[in-house]
């Protein structure tokens, strides 16, 4: 369970002082869909880099299995983070020159996996995605659907409990855009993690079990779908 209690974020100060979250109360169940929409400017990064820690509010607080982020040094919410979190964006972030077996490393290595235990899950994740047949391939060498695949691929192989994804298909035509949405969706069931979806498309927002709505800030409107 998140918990999102009274959240507000300012940036800046006096007559420059911007509200950029005003009073966000929310809970997102575990293992739950959710997407974060709303127009450019409404707050969606903003409130999910919060969720996450990667932005502290300026008042309020998020509790993620009773954890209150807030009262976590940098280093334990890094720790926190690399076990529990994973994100995709917008920008596919794959390293060009390297192979796809050296993208989806990254994590494990980070977190000091052992060596012989990396292989089968740089695989598994891999095979997860549609890709164990370029586990060699050069990122340069994949085409735009196949890097957001890889990068997928990369933020699942630590097993995350929850699973951030910004404006996951923002980058792809439709089709491709709606093969990944499905493979959200269908690793949402397989991992069983909470996967957050920030978008301002509501079609990929109506396969979500929530839909959080933002506008300038704030909770316009919350929904649940069956």
């Amino acid at each position: 369970m998140i918990s999102v209690k009274n959240i507000s974020k300012i940036y800046g100060k006096g007559e420059s002082a911007f509200t950029a979250l005003e009073h966000i109360n929310l809970e997102i169940p575990s293992n739950s869909t959710v997407a974060i929409i709303g127009k450019s400017g409404s707050g969606k990064s903003t409130l999910m880099h919060i969720i996450s820690g990667l932005d502290q509010p300026t008042s309020g607080s998020v509790e993620v299995d009773g954890q209150n982020l807030s009262k976590l040094k940098p280093k334990a919410m890094d720790e926190f983070r690399s076990k529990s979190m994973s994100f995709i964006f917008q920008s596919f972030f794959i390293e060009a020159n390297q192979t796809a077996y050296q993208n989806v490393v990254l994590p494990l290595e980070i977190s000091k996996v052992s060596v012989r235990s990396r292989h089968k899950l740089v695989t598994d994740a891999l095979r997860a995605v549609g890709l164990e047949d370029k586990i060699n391939t050069l990122g340069s060498n994949l085409s735009g659907g196949q890097k957001q695949r890889l990068a997928i691929a990369r933020a699942i192989v630590n097993k995350p409990t929850i699973l951030f994804a910004d404006e996951p298909t923002g980058n792809l035509d439709s089709v491709t855009g709606d093969a990944i949405t499905d493979l959200l969706l269908a690793l949402n069931k397989k991992l069983e993690c909470t996967l957050i979806i920030v978008t301002h498309d509501h079609e990929l927002a109506s396969k979500c079990q929530l839909q959080i709505s933002l506008k300038d800030g704030r909770v316009e409107k919350i929904k649940e779908s069956s």
